[in-house]
């Protein structure tokens, strides 16, 4: 599960073995954790799953997503092949 970003406590990250998913990343800080789908083709995310989060918590991990949403969708490609 390779670690890309660590960002105000959040850690963003990828599990190796998902490569019949689209791409996607997953992040968690302390008891909370979310995945949420990367649309390359439109500059867009959506929310796959979060648990135990409010809504400033999503607020501030899509900020962190957006602020880098190329790198993020870059190391997926890297990662998975895609």
């Amino acid at each position: 599960m390779p670690t890309i970003l660590l960002i105000r406590g959040w850690r963003l990250f990828f599990y190796a073995n998902e490569r019949n998913e689209p791409p996607h990343i997953h992040a968690r800080k302390g008891d909370m954790e979310c995945k949420y789908w990367l649309h390359s083709d439109t500059f867009d995310i959506s929310e796959a799953h979060t648990y135990n989060m409010s809504p400033p918590d999503k607020r501030q991990i899509r900020k962190i997503i957006f602020e880098h949403f190329d790198y993020i969708v870059a190391e997926y490609q890297g990662i998975h092949g895609a």
